[in-house]
């Protein structure tokens, strides 16, 4: 197995046993263990537990910055239209890597470590402020009102998608989707959640014509 597979094994792992134990519920040697390497490995790696979480974090949200810059670029798109396709690319993203979310939503919730809270923390403004930028380019075109709480904005829609992945169950039965195969009721969330989120967004975001 070549540094960088072990790297990532690593971090699937330590994943993996987060969103079942909770990070203090789980120690540097279970990942060890779990993923069949020496102990010291994780030092090497990653040089501590919270390094670790760290770097699983970026893992995760790296990708953004990168993907707001290439729809700043883009000419073919409203400023409406490429909010709607973050939207998309979030809520599929969340559906798909449901045990990494599980883990922000569980440390939040329990906030025993300050190290984690200050880095989901320093995350969250990253994140708002890259998304800020798509919006004030929005703002600067007309298309867009120009009071925005962008804080308020990313809230709503974590908090919808955090609440529908806890609670899919109570959704299902609600609406009698009971005999919908797993697949497919998965599919029609993803699709569901993503319309109403972007119904809001543009009803707080754009200028009445």
């Amino acid at each position: 197995m070549s540094s960088r597979e072990k790297h990532s094994q690593l971090l699937d792992t330590a994943e993996r046993l987060f969103a079942l134990k909770g990070f203090e519920g789980t120690s540097v040697r279970d990942i060890a263990d779990e993923a069949g390497v020496n102990i010291a490995m994780i030092s090497y790696y990653f040089g501590s537990k919270e390094k670790l979480m760290e770097a699983l974090f970026e893992k995760r949200i790296g990708h953004i910055k990168m993907r707001v810059e290439n729809l700043l670029k883009d000419s073919s798109l409203s400023s409406i239209q490429k909010v709607e396709m973050l939207i998309e690319e979030y809520v599929e993203r969340v559906m798909r890597d449901k045990q990494f979310h599980r883990i922000m939503v569980c440390e939040q919730i329990i906030n025993k470590n300050p190290a984690i809270i200050n880095l989901l923390k320093e995350i969250k403004l990253k994140n708002a402020s890259i998304i800020g930028e798509l919006i004030k380019d929005g703002q600067k075109k007309g298309e867009f009102k120009k009071k925005v709480d962008v804080v308020m904005l990313l809230s709503v829609m974590v908090g919808i998608v955090t609440q529908l992945m806890i609670n899919h169950d109570y959704y299902r039965d609600f609406n009698k989707l009971q005999d919908t195969p797993d697949p497919e009721f998965e599919k029609l969330l993803q699709n569901r959640v993503s319309s109403y989120i972007k119904k809001i967004f543009k009803a707080l975001l754009v200028n009445e014509s």
